[in-house]
């Protein structure tokens, strides 16, 4: 009997591969999940004394490696309704008909290996908060709005958003492979999987021939990789053809919720049309897994430099420790911490959005006890399309003439000397240097015995 969960994966999947080029293993036709989750799945196993048992034991373990390793398969057989989840988190009759009334206005949708890392006996895992829906996401869901960044308003023609002069932003389709419950772009999952036409990608690319001012394109979604190796190569190298295009970026959660895809296949294309950077989506440090960092170190070893941009969430990343353990994961597998998000005003996320204060002390507290390499910027997006703006602790107390009163990371006070703004513009200035009898408004001679190069 087909479930319902079948017949969703098998529209997605059939948009994917109309539009996208995605095929699969089997010719282009999706593999029917075999009958009976649980014969998948098997039943929870009883931990042996000094044993620990993974997720993917626990939920998988009668799922051969070739399969787990396939990311067609994670792809095809990702948790999505309801009924399914109930096979792996016992739910109460309460919990599974808010759940319903949840997943009707925000859909689910968890890959195995993304179930695989979450604890599913606690609902304040961090993982499980970004995973699994919450009721608060309508009881809370009147707060926000479902466009805050205003990119409907400022895309130029469907999909392509110009809000820099420099810089646009291509968002190809609304496809992922897990869908984050404080996702930026929630309004999307109301439209069932769509995937960019030709006709619309091609309306995109004459745009940015016109305009020479930009040199750097973002490739969004969704998560673009849910696309075909086929056919994100056609937009790369399209993008290519277009002289004044320097760098182009590509925003996925792939390496986090499902890295199988990150195989030698992309890495080969994507390093055909280098200079690509690629900006991921790390939030906690258990998402950092030797899955993870494989697929990572493909990339960079593919000449894709790794950046990170977390978003600033309620139990999952809220404290100086949880971004330092994170941050410092990241460096080990050689990613680099870029961005905190303070979270956006989306609908259906103010159950985990923090107060911004809370960011600025966080990085207060990184600032001086860790590398600045694992420090990333504290930015927000402004609602209404004002774009990103940074907001960091203030360490200047004051100024007095040409003094700076100065704190550093333990409160410590220094007054540090501030140059005058144009001083070496000065004719007289540059005379006095090139003479060797530079002297300050004191009339004491400088560095009379050395000669200026």
């Amino acid at each position: 009997m087909k479930t319902k969960e079948n017949i969703m994966n098998k529209k997605i999947d059939k948009t994917c591969t109309q539009e996208a080029g995605l095929d699969n293993h089997n010719g282009g036709e999706v593999e029917e999940e075999p009958p009976g989750r649980r014969a998948i799945c098997g039943e929870a196993e009883e931990e042996l004394p000094g044993k620990t048992i993974t997720g993917r034991q626990r939920y998988f373990g009668q799922t051969a490696d070739a399969d787990w390793n396939d990311w067609k398969w994670q792809f095809r057989h990702r948790i999505t309704t309801i009924e399914s989840l109930s096979e792996f988190i016992p739910l109460s009759e309460k919990q599974r008909k808010d759940l319903e009334l949840v997943t009707g206005c925000y859909p689910l949708s968890i890959t195995p290996y993304y179930l695989s890392l979450i604890d599913l006996h606690d609902p304040e895992d961090p993982l499980w908060k970004q995973a699994i829906p919450s009721i608060l996401e309508l009881t809370m869901g009147q707060v926000g709005e479902e466009d805050p960044l205003s990119e409907e308003r400022d895309s130029v023609v469907p999909g392509l958003v110009h809000r820099y002069p420099d810089r646009v932003l291509m968002v190809l389709t609304d496809i992922c492979p897990m869908l984050c419950r404080h996702c930026t772009r929630k309004r999307e999952w109301h439209n069932g999987g769509w995937v960019r036409s030709g006709e619309e990608i091609r309306a995109m690319l004459d745009y940015i021939r016109r305009h020479v001012a930009v040199r750097d394109v973002i490739i969004s979604g969704g998560d673009p990789l849910s696309l075909s190796t086929q056919y994100l190569e056609f937009v790369l190298a399209e993008l290519r053809q277009i002289e004044h295009v320097e760098i182009i970026r590509i925003g996925t959660r792939f390496p986090v919720v499902l890295p199988q895809r990150i195989d030698d296949e992309l890495c080969r294309m994507l390093s055909k049309y280098s200079p690509i950077w690629l900006n991921t989506h790390f939030n906690n440090h258990r998402e950092v897994t030797p899955e993870s960092a494989t697929a990572c170190d493909r990339l960079l070893r593919s000449g894709i430099p790794v950046n990170n941009q977390s978003v600033l969430l309620r139990g999952v990343n809220d404290s100086g420790w949880k971004q330092t353990k994170l941050c410092h994961a990241l460096l080990r597998i050689k990613v680099r911490p870029y961005y905190l998000f303070q979270c956006d005003e989306v609908q259906g996320t103010e159950h985990l959005r923090v107060p911004v204060e809370k960011g600025i002390e966080i990085i207060r507290g990184m600032r001086g006890y860790t590398s600045g390499l694992a420090v990333p910027t504290f930015v927000i997006d402004l609602p209404g399309g004002g774009g990103k703006v940074p907001v960091q602790p203030d360490y200047t107390l004051t100024q007095a003439g040409d003094e700076l009163f100065i704190t550093n990371y333990q409160g410590h006070l220094f007054r540090c000397h501030n140059p005058k703004d144009g001083l070496i513009d000065d004719p007289a200035f540059t005379a006095d240097f090139a003479a060797g009898t530079l002297t300050a408004n004191t009339g004491e001679v400088r560095n009379a015995d050395r000669v200026g190069v």
